[in-house]
Formats: structure tokens, sequence, C-alpha cells
């Protein structure tokens, strides 16, 4: 007779099985500042210390080349700072510059000359690796830190708006790699986050601008009174003015976190994917773009376009639709781009594969976040692409015949 394998599978269950589950906690502050190294300033040594405030901890730093450019003698200033608090900071070796920007997470060559710096540096699992610079560099930055010795840890300082109040506070990181977007990466919840709202000054008015389009969209998924207060300080935060740019970076921060903690799935297991309202399109029009659109442009024209749709199919109303567009614009966003308009041999918009891909990204079913309301997102699992490129004319043809 046989002799009967103890772990052979049945119709139900293992026969013979262990089953293992483990929980995991992650805790970690998001600090606002100002001044962020003044060496009076104990925010970073905080964020560095703040579990063992008993021992010297050894770090290094990596800046965005952009934010060298505007603050020429900041490797100067950490040095400064490490040297002021030396009985408890150790800078490692003087920071490191590199280039910042989407083509950043374009290059594979760049992110192991980081991991063989942060190997040569003898960076191990209770040193800290400071990152300042905008959302692209935070990315293949933190995505090196993850994979050197399985993770270290991270001390994130988000230097553009849409950092601040998004990706900077949240626990992804990745790189593009064979021409898709954050193809490869990991979940890695950063040590501490640390706001300094002094970046925010020296900020281009475009960059700045485009960062408030993942405002717009957590405001409209989750949040209708503070869309409305967008809508009441359209002007003001296009302007720039200090106290309206300080109070949408906080409580867009505040709601990015609240949903990382409470809804479930933060490192997204699921093929829900709740907050990225708008971005199944805009991961398609940057790449489309060569990345000439920034992150948050390309949200800003997903969020017209998926706001149109929702319209077209009843599901939101066109006064709604319209208060949505209307405040894009107010802010300073175009929402039309002639990408939008490219077709393959068969007539079909180029767009549209960006569906495909953002189902496998998505690893299941298509899950994209529509509007049936402002401040209430809804998921739909399907959509129709014809629908999509009535959508698409909407768009072309401006925004009174479009959603007003």
């Amino acid at each position: 007779m046989p002799v009967l394998d103890h772990a052979l599978q049945t119709d139900s269950a293992p026969c013979d099985a262990v089953h293992q589950k483990i929980t995991v906690t992650f805790d970690y502050p998001v600090l606002f500042t100002r001044k962020l190294l003044e060496p009076a300033n104990t925010t970073l040594l905080h964020a560095i210390s703040r579990n063992e405030p008993q021992r010297r901890h050894r770090f290094v730093v990596v800046i965005d080349q952009g934010v060298a450019k505007l603050r020429p003698d900041m490797a100067e200033e950490f040095e400064r700072y490490a040297d002021h608090h030396r009985h408890q900071l150790q800078l490692a070796t003087t920071p490191r510059i590199l280039p910042g920007g989407e083509s950043v997470k374009n290059n594979t060559a760049m992110l192991e000359a980081l991991q063989q710096w942060l190997h040569d540096e003898h960076i191990d699992r209770q040193s800290c690796v400071v990152i300042v610079g905008g959302g692209a560099l935070l990315d293949m930055a933190g995505f090196a830190a993850a994979t050197v010795h399985r993770g270290v840890r991270v001390i994130r300082v988000p230097t553009t708006v849409l950092s601040q109040n998004d990706s900077g506070v949240g626990v992804k990181n990745a790189v593009n790699a064979f021409g898709s977007k954050n193809f490869l990466g990991s979940f890695a919840p950063p040590y501490a986050v640390i706001n300094d709202y002094d970046f925010i000054a020296t900020l281009p008015m475009r960059d700045r601008i485009a960062g408030m389009a993942e405002a717009v969209k957590v405001a409209a998924i989750r949040d209708l009174a503070f869309f409305n207060w967008l809508q009441a300080h359209a002007t003001a935060l296009r302007l720039g003015e200090e106290a309206e740019c300080q109070y949408m970076i906080r409580r867009c921060a505040e709601l990015h976190l609240a949903h990382i903690a409470q809804a479930g799935d933060p490192f997204e297991f699921g093929s829900a994917r709740p907050l990225d309202f708008g971005h199944w399109a805009a991961h398609k029009l940057e790449a489309m773009s060569g990345y000439q659109l920034s992150h948050g442009e390309a949200v800003a024209i997903g969020m017209a376009l998926d706001t149109c749709y929702a319209v077209l199919t009843g599901l939101l109303t066109m006064g709604e639709g319209s208060q949505l567009c209307r405040l894009l614009e107010q802010l300073g966003f175009t929402l039309w781009t002639p990408l939008l308009e490219l077709k393959d041999e068969s007539g079909r918009h180029l767009l549209l594969n960006g569906l495909d891909e953002f189902q496998e990204h998505l690893g299941g079913e298509l899950t994209v976040t529509l509007l049936q309301k402002l401040g209430q997102g809804i998921e739909v699992h399907q959509m129709d692409k014809a629908m999509l490129a009535a959508g698409i004319q909407w768009l072309r043809q401006g925004l009174p015949e479009t959603c007003a």
C-alpha cells in the first residue's frame, strides 16, 4: 500500500498544518516644524533618538539636488547640527546629493549606487537614513533603505506640497521598472516624518500647485467640510498664502494617516485603492508624457476625467461634478492634454490601456474609486470604455460643456 503524506492536500484543508498568525505594530510620528536645522530645534534629534535617547545614533543624509540648489549650505547645516548634538548624534559621512524628479525612479544604476554607499558606510538596522526631498527621491532612497539589511530606519523630510501632504507620510516606496510605474517597491513605514513648512515657501508655483491635487482628491472622497474649505480658500492657496497652505498640508496629512491606520489594509493586500481616485489615468498620462506631466498635474486630469465619467453614467450630479472641476481650475490646474486624444491603430484611446495596467498593479479585479457625491467615494469594478471616450470629449470641449 502507498505511504500517506500527512501534508496531503484534501478538498477542505491540509491534513496536517501548523497555522501561524503574526501581528506587527508600526508607530511613527509626523512632526511639523520650521527651521529644522537650527541647532536649538530638537525636532530632528527627537525623531532619530525618540525610542533610545540614552545612546548615540549614527545616521546618513540624502538630499534632493533641487533642494540643495536652493539651499547650498544644507550639507554643512546637517554637519553643524550633528556636532551641536554630538552626544546623541553621529553623522557617519558627508551628506549625499542626488537628483530629484521622476527620472531618479527610472535609474537603476543610481539605486544600486545608493545601496553600495549604505553598505560602505556600515549603515545597520539601528542607524538612520534621513532623506530630504520630493516624493520621487523619497520613493527611490526609501526603497534603497528598505532593501538594505531587510530595512533600516528612515526619517523622511518631504520638501514639496505633494510629499508633505500625501506620499511622504505614507508607508510605500518604489521605483519604476520594465516600463511600469512603481513596479519594484516595498511597504516600509518610516521611523518618523518631519514636515518643515519653510521648504514650501521656496517651491516654484507650478510645483506648489501640483501638490494640491492630492488635497482635492482626499477631500472629494472623504471630507466634504475640507472640500468646502478648499473651495473657499482656492485663491489664497493658488497664491501660496502661508497660513492657508499650512492648514491644507496638515489636514491632508491627517486624512491620509487616518486612512492608513483605520481602513484595515495599510499594506494593500486587497484590490481596493480608495485613495487612488483619478490615479488609473494619472499613472498612464505620466508615462505617456515621458513624465513631463507631474504626478499632481496628471492626478488633476485623472480626477476630472473620472468625474465626467461619473456624471455621464448618472452616478454623480452635474452640479457636483462642476464644483470639483472648477475647484481644480481655480487652484491653477489645466484639465486637458492632447495625450488624451492619442489612439492606436484600431482607433482606441491609448489612455484606456491604463485601466488594464492599473488592474494588474492592483493584483486582482479592477477596482476604481469614483464619486457618488462630494465627500463620498464609491468603488466600481468595471468602466465602460465608450463612456470614458465620451468623457474625454467632454474634457476636450472645456468646462462649460463638460461639468457645468
